[in-house]
């Protein structure tokens, strides 16, 4: 969208340009018509007039040569969301619960939630998709029986939240999980034949992203929850994705070598095995944007991945080229770092400047874990650098915003409420 309105613009200001020379030389007029033609009195005001029009169409085209891109000047709707994980599910499986957490989040001038919806090889709702492939025995469901996605969604809007169901385990899942058992074809792995790597929810599998399988069956469970809930959009995070050590089983290695003539290399880090894993991801985003938007051409399509460097080259996800492909609407880097100069410095690469200029764009901020509490003014130090850079906010995670911290709950109340002293909403594209 960007690009299309600097074009136009930039065409414009070349035919101002033109025209203004066009008009310095007089060639509108044909060779010794107005000498034919006009009289005395009208030749002496045309002289005097045209050094006017002249200075008129030079600062035309001064203005449009410093005038910023029309693309900065688009209002932009401010990111203030909060994730809600399986640590949250207390809250989640209790409808009083969640109204409390809308609530509150709305006081505090929130306007986005990222609710989990697929996590440890499970959807978090009843799932016909999940059904098929034989990987929901049992349903994720609320204290009195209620489908939890659908509850904090309609919740969510109440408060005039915006809910953007999160997909937060992509590619990823469990070694014991029904998925891995029952499907170990569409798993992918090392080069010395490992199939498991050690992630932040510990020893995991990773679905073979270039398998059409695994393609269809990530496809139809993302329709199936666009298209059965009042999603505003649905998020994709760093885990859609692959580390770059895997792709070295059987199907990956025949498409690798028949479609380059060659065996993948040794080194999992080759320039061209990186491009060729990382585009191959590429296109199957693409054709997920589209099968999203067939079915709601206005839901919000967003990603959270980490910063590009570290994403594209040791994860293969190429997601600053998505941007430029058009199939983002919403970026979220994850910069999870208790060092503020490091932080700063993440949040300032021109990746992330990049992306600003298009679309709503935040970054991800640690409020704690349970074994790793963060205090108050760690995250009012970092949400300031992010917002006097333009940038939106989101928290990891709900559960953390008030917890694992030695801060005192009012206090940790009231400093949320100082981050965000004003309303912010988010409008929802119906």
């Amino acid at each position: 969208m960007a690009s299309k309105f600097h074009y136009k613009f930039m065409r414009w200001r070349v035919w101002v340009a033109n025209a203004s020379f066009k008009s310095m030389r007089l060639s509108f007029f044909p060779h010794g018509w107005w000498r034919r033609h006009l009289d005395a009195g009208h030749r002496k005001l045309i002289k005097s007039v045209f050094p006017v029009l002249v200075l008129i169409s030079f600062v035309s085209v001064l203005l449009v040569n410093y005038l910023p891109p029309v693309v900065a000047q688009l209002p932009r709707q401010e990111i203030r969301g909060v994730w809600m994980t399986n640590n949250d599910f207390d809250i989640l499986k209790d409808r009083r619960k969640v109204q409390d957490a809308t609530s509150k989040l709305r006081q505090l001038n929130f306007n986005t939630i990222y609710p989990v919806m697929w996590n440890s090889g499970y959807v978090m709702y009843p799932s016909a998709v999940a059904r098929r492939e034989g990987i929901q025995p049992f349903v994720f469901r609320g204290s009195d029986g209620h489908d939890i996605l659908a509850d904090i969604i309609n919740q969510a809007h109440r408060q005039g939240l915006l809910a953007i169901p999160w997909f937060e385990f992509g590619f990823m899942a469990p070694p014991t999980s029904e998925l891995a058992l029952n499907h170990p074809e569409w798993l992918t792995q090392k080069r010395n034949g490992e199939e498991t790597s050690i992630s932040a929810a510990g020893e995991v599998v990773w679905l073979n992203p270039f398998h059409p399988q695994v393609q269809r069956f990530i496809t139809d469970l993302v329709v199936e929850a666009v298209t059965q809930y009042d999603v505003d959009g649905i998020q994709f995070d760093d885990h859609m994705s692959l580390p770059h050590e895997f792709g070295y089983d059987r199907y990956t290695v025949d498409l690798y070598t028949r479609e380059t003539k060659n065996p993948p290399p040794a080194n999992s880090q080759d320039p061209e095995w990186v491009n060729w894993r990382a585009d191959k991801i590429t296109a199957f985003m693409i054709r997920l944007n589209q099968a999203v938007k067939s079915r709601k051409p206005n839901v919000i399509f967003s990603i959270s991945p980490n910063y590009y460097d570290f994403a594209y080259r040791f994860q293969l996800q190429d997601w600053l080229n998505w941007i430029r492909m058009d199939i983002v609407d919403e970026l979220i880097v994850q910069v999870y770092r208790p060092n503020l100069q490091s932080f700063i410095s993440t949040i300032s690469r021109p990746d992330i400047q990049e992306a600003q200029r298009v679309i709503p764009t935040g970054i991800g901020v640690m409020t704690g874990l349970r074994n790793n509490p963060v205090p108050m003014q760690q995250i009012q130090s970092q949400v300031r650098a992010t917002r006097e850079r333009g940038l939106g906010v989101a928290f990891f995670y709900y559960g953390s915003l008030w917890n694992y911290s030695s801060d005192d709950f009012q206090e940790r109340k009231a400093g949320f409420q100082a981050l965000f002293p004003a309303p912010a909403l988010r409008a929802r594209i119906e």
